[in-house]
């Protein structure tokens, strides 16, 4: 039998025993999370299982980034939160299966969403998304991964007003973290043959079954047993009240969940030197959304945290998602007894390993040496990530604060150097962008009174860039002319021409010289 076997992937060989067993170690992890999310979303655990293995058979065989895992997640859970809180608001007797026909309609849409945004090639606009953005995130997501986990160490995760464990209890939970902890650490120094979370996972299972220790496990959380997702179709009235009302909240998860994925994916993709499609991607999170609420799922995006312990596992091809989201329904229809007798522990010391790899420390030996605005945007998508919980809101805002930065910088570069030729003519050589941010400082170049008749503004080293930029062109020209003065413009490139000629309608461009180009006049 060969070693080695292509699936989906006529280009990725795929190891069939590291690829399985990292596809079960990332089940295992699968089911606390999705779990928790569902609660944490006011939902059945149920709904958080369902979404987590649609997203990952979904995206598994569909998706743009072999290797990385989609599932139940907790920015999708909280939007689902806020969509609840509003139903119960405006319908104080709703019940919890009519809230969940609105989160399956809200669910599909926002899908749709996904799946338009992807047919359009949006998933080009993450290259707008600056490195320390980038940063902020892992790092903001690192440290929500680690945070949820403290709540294991209260007498009853699913209540956050559960006090803290104490005494032999807690020192038992504490070791058998350590332990895993370390098994994730120092087994791959030893050998890679076997994934180390699996390892560790199974070794604090066998510690706590053998010795009979009493600690909190996957049962405690809820139960997972059920059967195959149930096809379902929303039941909510079909009006445009209704859809003006879930839009705002597909938006939102369509947003979160785009942003979310294609960010995973450009991390794993840093990590395996490979590159991975982003607008397939979106497709496929788009399509797995949309049968995910047609199967009593909540949703989801692509997972940071699991698609890293798969790619740490030595998983590099589709076949590890795909026997994650399968081996997941399986414990769900035949082995959830044995699934909820997985200790907590275990599950706890992986998922803190998973935040410790996720942070990104390199980017803490910067500091001094990154400039102060993008530390800034690091550290405030970092905050926003940790405080809201909403990554595509901290992702906005960092794009926002770095591309203020860019045009603030870029708006104090441009500069204008002056010489007279031999026949009395002067020169303004202009260098860096014209731009709204730096039409000002253009325009403060000029000694319109006292300069001579004739002068040339050559852009050979500087670029028209937009309509505020074409403005000052046409207003530092109008003065020149009330003077008796003629304008030469020198080096425009050209779709700087383009520009200008689509724009004549509504500015008055008086004289466009270029060495390359005839003479462009108004009649043009």
């Amino acid at each position: 039998m060969k070693k080695y076997f292509n699936l989906f992937d006529l280009k990725q060989k795929v190891n069939y025993k590291t690829e399985v067993l990292s596809g079960l170690t990332v089940a295992l992890a699968l089911v606390p999370e999705a779990v928790a999310f569902a609660l944490l979303a006011g939902l059945p655990p149920l709904t958080g299982l369902y979404a987590a293995f649609v997203m990952g058979i979904v995206t598994a065989i569909l998706g743009g980034r072999p290797g990385m895992i989609s599932g139940a997640t907790g920015a999708v859970a909280v939007v689902f939160l806020g969509l609840i809180t509003a139903l119960k608001e405006m319908n104080p007797g709703i019940t919890m299966d009519q809230i969940i026909q609105y989160v399956f309609a809200t669910v599909i849409l926002a899908g749709i969403i996904q799946v338009i945004a992807g047919l359009l090639k949006l998933g080009k606009l993450m290259r707008l998304v600056p490195q320390p953005v980038i940063f902020g995130f892992v790092n903001g997501l690192a440290i929500i991964i680690f945070s949820s986990q403290i709540g294991q160490f209260t007498t009853d995760s699913t209540d956050p007003n559960a006090p803290w464990m104490s005494g032999s209890q807690l020192y038992m939970f504490l070791g058998l973290v350590i332990l895993a902890m370390l098994i994730i650490w120092g087994l791959p120094k030893l050998t890679k043959a076997i994934p180390a979370g699996l390892v560790a996972i199974l070794a604090v299972f066998g510690i706590v079954y053998f010795f009979d220790i009493e600690t909190s496990t996957v049962g405690d959380i809820a139960s997972v047993k059920g059967g195959f997702p149930p096809i379902t179709v929303p039941t909510i009235p079909i009006t445009w009240d209704t859809f003006m009302l879930i839009l705002p909240y597909s938006a939102v998860v369509a947003g979160v969940g785009l942003i979310e994925s294609l960010l995973t994916l450009n991390i794993i993709d840093e990590i395996t030197q490979t590159r991975g499609r982003g607008n397939k991607e979106a497709v496929a999170q788009g399509t797995a959304n949309v049968l995910s609420g047609f199967f009593s799922g909540f949703g989801g995006c692509a997972m940071l945290g699991q698609s890293l312990i798969n790619i740490s596992s030595g998983s590099r091809a589709r076949l590890s998602a795909i026997v994650a989201a399968i081996m997941l329904l399986v414990f769900v229809m035949f082995g959830s007894s044995l699934i909820e007798q997985l200790p907590m522990a275990a599950l706890t010391g992986l998922m803190i390993m998973v935040a410790v790899g996720t942070f990104e420390w390199a980017s803490l030996r910067t500091f001094n040496k990154m400039p102060k605005s993008d530390i800034i945007v690091m550290v405030a998508v970092t905050v926003i990530t940790v405080i809201l919980h909403n990554l595509a809101l901290a992702v906005l805002i960092g794009v926002i604060i770095s591309a203020l930065v860019f045009a603030w910088d870029n708006a104090q570069r441009i500069r204008a150097r002056k010489r007279f030729d031999d026949n009395g003519v002067k020169y303004y050589e202009i260098y860096g962008p014209l731009f709204f941010g730096s039409v000002s400082v253009f325009n403060d170049k000029f000694d319109v009174e006292n300069d001579p008749d004739e002068i040339v503004i050559d852009f050979e080293e500087s670029r028209v860039v937009d309509m505020s930029a074409i403005e000052a062109l046409n207003s530092v020209t109008e003065k020149y002319l009330k003077q008796g003065k003629v304008v030469h413009l020198k080096h425009l490139s050209q779709d700087c021409k383009q520009l200008l000629k689509n724009a004549d309608k509504i500015i008055d461009v008086n004289i466009i010289e270029d060495p390359t180009y005839k003479v462009v006049t108004d009649d043009l």
